[in-house]
Protein backbone atom coordinates (compact mmCIF):
# COMPACT_ATOMS: atom_id res chain seq x y z
CA UNK A 1 0.00 0.00 0.00
CA UNK A 2 1.74 3.30 -1.20
CA UNK A 3 1.45 6.22 1.66
CA UNK A 4 -1.22 8.78 1.04
CA UNK A 5 -2.35 11.47 2.93
CA UNK A 6 -4.95 9.95 5.02
CA UNK A 7 -8.29 11.35 6.24
CA UNK A 8 -7.83 9.75 9.97
CA UNK A 9 -7.85 13.08 11.92
CA UNK A 10 -4.74 12.37 14.38
CA UNK A 11 -1.84 13.91 16.26
CA UNK A 12 0.86 13.39 13.59
CA UNK A 13 3.00 12.06 16.30
CA UNK A 14 0.98 9.26 17.12
CA UNK A 15 0.32 8.61 13.11
CA UNK A 16 4.02 8.63 12.74
CA UNK A 17 5.61 7.98 15.23
CA UNK A 18 7.70 11.32 14.79
CA UNK A 19 8.93 12.74 17.91
CA UNK A 20 8.57 16.97 18.19
CA UNK A 21 8.90 18.62 21.73
CA UNK A 22 5.89 20.37 21.49
CA UNK A 23 4.20 17.02 20.87
CA UNK A 24 6.36 14.69 23.05
CA UNK A 25 4.69 17.43 26.21
CA UNK A 26 1.01 16.03 24.90
CA UNK A 27 2.29 12.83 25.21
CA UNK A 28 3.20 13.19 28.60
CA UNK A 29 -0.06 14.32 29.90
CA UNK A 30 -1.72 11.15 29.32
CA UNK A 31 -2.37 9.45 32.14
CA UNK A 32 -0.22 6.17 33.62
CA UNK A 33 -2.38 3.24 33.39
CA UNK A 34 -2.16 1.20 37.08
CA UNK A 35 -1.94 -2.36 37.19
CA UNK A 36 -3.55 -4.77 33.98
CA UNK A 37 -4.90 -1.20 32.11
CA UNK A 38 -3.97 0.47 28.76
CA UNK A 39 -4.41 3.64 27.21
CA UNK A 40 -5.61 4.03 23.79
CA UNK A 41 -6.57 6.70 21.35
CA UNK A 42 -9.42 5.83 19.40
CA UNK A 43 -8.73 6.77 15.53
CA UNK A 44 -10.92 10.10 14.92
CA UNK A 45 -12.65 9.99 11.44
CA UNK A 46 -13.03 13.11 9.22
CA UNK A 47 -15.86 14.24 8.05
CA UNK A 48 -15.53 14.70 4.36
CA UNK A 49 -15.38 10.79 2.61
CA UNK A 50 -12.49 10.03 -0.31
CA UNK A 51 -15.11 11.34 -3.31
CA UNK A 52 -15.79 14.67 -1.41
CA UNK A 53 -19.03 13.76 0.04
CA UNK A 54 -19.95 15.23 3.72
CA UNK A 55 -20.67 13.35 6.61
CA UNK A 56 -23.13 13.98 9.27
CA UNK A 57 -22.16 13.62 12.54
CA UNK A 58 -24.26 10.52 13.54
CA UNK A 59 -22.66 8.93 10.69
CA UNK A 60 -18.75 9.84 11.58
CA UNK A 61 -19.90 8.98 15.14
CA UNK A 62 -21.21 5.72 14.48
CA UNK A 63 -18.41 4.70 12.20
CA UNK A 64 -15.74 5.06 15.40
CA UNK A 65 -17.73 3.27 17.32
CA UNK A 66 -18.04 0.26 14.73
CA UNK A 67 -14.23 0.08 13.98
CA UNK A 68 -13.04 1.15 17.52
CA UNK A 69 -9.04 1.17 15.98
CA UNK A 70 -6.92 2.39 18.39
CA UNK A 71 -2.78 3.16 18.97
CA UNK A 72 -1.71 1.66 22.15
CA UNK A 73 -0.04 4.79 24.12
CA UNK A 74 0.68 3.43 27.69
CA UNK A 75 0.90 -0.07 29.11
CA UNK A 76 0.60 -0.54 32.71
CA UNK A 77 3.09 -2.31 34.67
CA UNK A 78 1.26 -5.09 35.37
CA UNK A 79 -0.26 -5.58 31.74
CA UNK A 80 0.36 -9.06 30.47
CA UNK A 81 2.55 -10.32 33.39
CA UNK A 82 0.05 -13.53 34.29
CA UNK A 83 1.77 -16.51 32.89
CA UNK A 84 -1.23 -18.50 33.02
CA UNK A 85 -3.49 -16.49 31.02
CA UNK A 86 -0.94 -15.36 28.74
CA UNK A 87 1.30 -17.99 27.92
CA UNK A 88 2.50 -16.75 24.92
CA UNK A 89 3.15 -13.14 26.04
CA UNK A 90 1.63 -9.49 25.28
CA UNK A 91 -0.79 -9.76 23.07
CA UNK A 92 0.13 -5.42 22.29
CA UNK A 93 2.80 -3.16 23.26
CA UNK A 94 3.09 0.60 22.83
CA UNK A 95 2.81 2.08 19.51
CA UNK A 96 1.07 -0.73 18.24
CA UNK A 97 -2.68 -0.58 16.22
CA UNK A 98 -5.37 -2.86 18.30
CA UNK A 99 -9.21 -3.66 17.97
CA UNK A 100 -11.06 -3.24 20.75
CA UNK A 101 -15.30 -4.10 21.50
CA UNK A 102 -17.44 -0.93 20.86
CA UNK A 103 -17.83 -0.41 24.68
CA UNK A 104 -14.56 -1.62 25.64
CA UNK A 105 -13.26 -0.09 28.67
CA UNK A 106 -13.57 3.30 30.30
CA UNK A 107 -13.70 6.70 28.51
CA UNK A 108 -11.62 10.01 29.26
CA UNK A 109 -12.30 13.20 27.41
CA UNK A 110 -9.73 15.23 26.00
CA UNK A 111 -9.02 18.54 23.82
CA UNK A 112 -9.88 16.89 20.48
CA UNK A 113 -11.23 13.55 21.20
CA UNK A 114 -11.03 10.99 23.85
CA UNK A 115 -8.53 8.06 25.66
CA UNK A 116 -9.78 4.68 26.54
CA UNK A 117 -8.33 3.27 29.42
CA UNK A 118 -8.91 -0.88 29.21
CA UNK A 119 -7.95 -4.04 30.47
CA UNK A 120 -5.21 -5.95 28.66
CA UNK A 121 -7.42 -9.36 28.03
CA UNK A 122 -10.22 -6.90 26.31
CA UNK A 123 -7.52 -6.39 23.18
CA UNK A 124 -9.04 -8.49 19.90
CA UNK A 125 -6.38 -7.90 17.45
CA UNK A 126 -3.66 -6.02 16.42
CA UNK A 127 -3.10 -4.52 13.42
CA UNK A 128 -0.34 -3.29 11.16
CA UNK A 129 -1.87 -0.52 9.60
CA UNK A 130 -5.74 0.45 10.27
CA UNK A 131 -6.04 1.58 6.19
CA UNK A 132 -5.80 -1.62 5.29
CA UNK A 133 -9.32 -2.17 6.85
CA UNK A 134 -11.24 0.73 7.26
CA UNK A 135 -13.32 1.29 4.21
CA UNK A 136 -11.92 2.82 1.11
CA UNK A 137 -14.55 5.47 0.68
CA UNK A 138 -13.40 7.11 4.28
CA UNK A 139 -9.64 7.23 3.69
Amino acid sequence: MTKTASKIIMPKHIWDGKAVEKQKKELEKVPNPTGYRIVLFPLKLDSKTKSGIILTDDTVTESQLTTNICKVLKVGSDAYKDKDKFPTGPWCKEDDWVLITRYAGSRIRIEGGELRIINDDEILAVIDDPRDILPANIL
